[in-house]
């Protein structure tokens, strides 16, 4: 490496921090704001020693509750605090990480500005660099907004900024994933695809991991970053050590980018897409058939990515419904909400939530694809046929729609069919879980149609629907833990599905929420119909 590879680093970091100006304060201030939340829910909540003693060793005999937040480290306000915002702040500072790297490297050499920029005075890994000194600044302000909100309220100094800087350092994690990725990737799609799927993989080897401590798997726990920051133990046995292996990690992820940045051709990735076929199948003649063709790889991985989710639920329902038949005083108090069978529900509802966040993120992806077929020229060479617009649009929405409904079933099928096989009565679990799992297609349906309205109408901003995506996720969790009032609750389409498993069927909310996408979508639709083409 030399100087001159970096040279224009400082100008760079400014055009980002000009071009992010929205979105990074966004960005920034969630984190923090929700860990305060959670705090002062739980201070109100829980006030009393013995309360929050009791809610720990709730959660810490939950197999279940444990493999989807982990384990709870102290049984204090700092401990289970830290337990409910962990996996909010991974998800959110690692995929805004991401998300930014990845938007000013490969994407700006996708549109031809990086190739602008580079005939100036900016050196081959300034891009690369630029992108890493300001997310990885943006997580230090996050770490310090979480200590010194936390400490406001009376938590400990050292438990406060631990758990403020494993904010921060998921964060540098994914920014450096995200640098690899956008170099072996060709397209910016490709790329978020990666570590999206990194991302899930890891979250899996927690989940497993964190669930079988006591049965000697918890090393799955030290082979995920997601797994490290609930094992810096915030609150209890603060383990610095534990950053070690967070720098560690960043120090070779960005070596390796460097390393494979200095390998390939600008506009080019070092997984090169493979070429085609001289002439179309008679299979790809159409625009529907060109769509599957584009989302079928994609729709396929997370597809089995959520069968493994499902598996997984629907194991650790078995194990928890073992644990509850065999543990009386555990039993006695889920006694009042059902027994077995209501915990085995209540598991499931709060799974399916989470599953719904992330199939509405697979419809975005899905979406804005279109965005980057018009962008990147693809577009026109489709539209210059007999081709017309809305066939060409509606062909890709058809994918989405179906895409998500393939995703959420492969999640329900899976988890009904293990959790009926342990139970002895498939015909009654698979039906009531595959339902409860489908309800949420009209909500993720929504999120898809304020992508298509905004790509449609006012493109420029077709990001913003990330921004609901995450201030819907944000409601809930809000909502959950602070308990807030219904007025507020209803912004997001998700707490509009019924909770099937818990309090049945509801068509009415289904059928508004499926108006309001059609409208959204149509709406994209004649947007996009008028505008012109890039």
């Amino acid at each position: 490496m030399t100087v001159g590879e970096f040279s224009g680093t400082g100008a760079l970091i400014r055009l980002i921090l000009r071009r992010d100006r929205l979105l990074l304060p966004i960005w920034i201030a969630l984190p923090p704001l929700f860990a305060i939340l959670v705090v002062a829910a739980f201070v109100s909540l829980y006030p009393t020693a013995a309360s929050q003693q009791m809610l720990a060793a709730q959660i810490v005999n939950s197999p279940g509750f444990v493999a989807l937040l982990g384990p709870v480290s102290s049984p204090t306000i700092g401990g289970l605090s830290a337990w409910r915002s962990g996996l909010f702040a991974a998800v959110i500072v690692a995929g805004a990480n991401a998300l930014t790297v990845i938007r000013h490297t490969r994407a700006d050499e996708e549109t031809g500005r990086y190739e602008l920029l580079g005939s100036g005075a900016v050196g081959r890994r300034a891009p690369l660099s630029a992108s890493l000194v300001v997310t990885l600044g943006a997580d230090l302000v996050i770490a310090a907004l979480v200590t010194a909100g936390l400490v406001a309220f009376g938590l400990p100094v050292v438990g406060s900024l631990a758990l403020g800087l494993s904010f921060a350092a998921i964060g540098w994690t994914f920014a450096a994933l995200a640098g690899v990725a956008a170099q072996l990737a060709e397209s910016s799609g490709v790329a978020r695809g990666i570590v999206g799927a990194i991302f899930v993989l890891f979250y899996l080897l927690r989940a497993v991991g964190d669930a079988n401590e006591q049965s000697g798997q918890s090393w799955l726990s030290w082979m995920s970053p997601i797994g490290w920051m609930r094992l810096v133990q915030p609150f209890a046995n603060e383990r610095w050590g534990v950053f070690a292996l967070f720098l560690g990690a960043f120090i070779v992820l960005i070596l390796v980018a460097y390393a494979l940045a200095s390998r390939r051709d600008i506009g080019a990735g070092i997984l090169s897409p493979r070429l085609g076929p001289a002439r179309a199948s008679q299979w790809l003649r159409g625009p529907l058939a060109l769509a599957w063709r584009l989302h079928r790889r994609t729709l396929l991985a997370w597809a089995a990515l959520f069968a493994v989710y499902g598996i997984m639920i629907g194991y650790l329902a078995t194990t928890s419904a073992y644990l509850l038949a065999a543990n009386p005083q555990l039993a006695n108090l889920f006694a009042h909400f059902g027994g077995a069978s209501a915990y085995t529900d209540a598991l499931f509802t709060l799974s399916l939530t989470f599953l719904g966040w992330v199939a509405a993120a697979y419809a975005i992806t899905a979406t804005l694809r279109l965005q980057s077929e018009e962008v990147e020229g693809r577009a026109d060479h489709v539209l210059t046929t007999a081709v017309s617009r809305l066939r060409w649009a509606a062909s890709d929405l058809a994918l989405v729609v179906i895409g998500s409904a393939v995703l959420l079933a492969a999640f329900g099928l899976p988890a009904g069919l293990a959790y009926g096989l342990s139970t002895g009565n498939v015909g009654y679990e698979l039906p009531r879980v595959l339902v409860a799992t489908l309800a949420y297609l009209p909500a993720v349906w929504v999120v898809a149609g304020i992508a298509m309205a905004l790509y449609g109408l006012v493109p420029r901003v077709s990001f913003v629907s990330w921004g609901a995506l995450g201030a819907f996720v944000l409601v809930e969790l809000i909502g959950e833990t602070l308990q807030v009032s219904q007025s507020v609750l209803n912004i997001s389409p998700f707490n509009h599905v019924p909770k099937v498993l818990v309090s049945g069927v509801s068509l009415m909310p289904l059928v508004s929420l499926t108006l309001l996408a059609l409208v959204l979508v149509i709406a994209g639709l004649v947007g996009f119909q008028r505008r012109s083409i890039g």
